[in-house]
């Protein structure tokens, strides 16, 4: 369960207020609401509802993740943090918003 810890700790951080228990949680700042997942294998991914959902895995498990992501294309933006240790960076962040000239 140390990924979990770790993953509540990094949203903690960056100034979420973090809410539930286990690998599945919410983590809210401002009008920002993301649904974070410690990966702890990777198997179904959340069919819940929200626009923010962010995956947090060990770098193992990173790229088998994308992939599934990317294949099942979900309804709703996604991100991935690969935590290495006690570091993390952000592999896959949702893409920004689209501005036209």
């Amino acid at each position: 369960m140390r990924l979990v810890e770790q993953a509540r700790s990094i949203f903690a951080e960056l100034g979420y207020t973090v809410e539930g228990n286990g690998p599945t949680f919410r983590a809210e700042r401002e009008w920002k609401v993301v649904h974070v997942n410690a990966v702890l294998e990777t198997g179904e991914l959340p069919s819940e509802s929200g626009q923010f959902h962010c995956f947090v895995a060990e770098p193992e498990d990173a790229d088998d993740l994308e992939n599934k992501l990317r294949s099942q294309n979900p309804d709703y933006e996604w991100a991935i943090i690969v935590v290495d240790g006690e570091d993390y960076q952000v592999e896959r962040a949702p893409p920004g918003p689209r501005v036209s000239a």
